[in-house]
């Protein structure tokens, strides 16, 4: 796609609300209430309009998406469109929508539970799942995640591609988690 994730200035076509003092949210937000975005940032905002489920395919990066990803999050889902205020959590702009995280790791499953070097999966999912997704409205599905892929076997990465492959064929019948604390901290 060769987006672009920089926010900058570039991703506002007309006149800024404050000339004077340049706020990327605010610009953005009076952008978007003026459909006055780049088209770029439009054309990702029609898709997620049109999606019934938007899936999120990354590879981990330091216990965080990529920075293109990070960036395609803060220029698509900005406020008027994904949220606004009030207007975030249960009713998000993109309520009704369901949202998927699919990450591939380069450590082992081992190495992300409560008691591995790395800790809890969920710990990191919470930013992600529920600061960023649920806070859009989202609805969000227990994520599918491989780990290692590149230190397995061949017979293991297929076993991989084939357990997301039959996830996929049921996905409409999930149960979205409950996106609170308790689910990714316990009690």
């Amino acid at each position: 796609m060769d987006f672009e994730p920089r926010a900058t200035r570039k991703d506002i076509t007309g006149a800024l609300s404050s000339p004077e003092f340049f706020s990327y949210g605010v610009e953005a937000y009076e952008a978007c209430k003026k459909r006055s975005l780049t088209s770029d940032i439009i054309v990702e905002q029609k898709k997620v309009q049109e999606a019934d489920l938007v899936m999120f395919q990354f590879p981990l990066y330091w216990f965080s998406v990529p920075a293109v990803l990070k960036g395609w999050m803060d220029r698509v889902l900005c406020q008027g469109f994904a949220f606004d205020i009030p207007g975030f959590y249960d009713d998000g702009l993109l309520k009704g929508k369901l949202a998927i995280l699919s990450i591939t790791t380069g450590g082992t499953a081992d190495m992300y539970w409560k008691t591995g070097v790395s800790g809890d999966f969920r710990y990191f999912l919470w930013p992600l799942q529920h600061g960023t997704l649920h806070f859009c409205g989202f609805k969000v599905l227990a994520p599918h995640i491989s780990f290692a892929p590149e230190f397995a076997s061949e017979e293991e990465r297929k076993g991989m591609v084939a357990s997301w492959a039959q996830r996929l064929k049921t996905i409409w019948n999930e149960e979205p988690i409950p996106c609170s604390p308790p689910w990714y901290f316990g009690q």
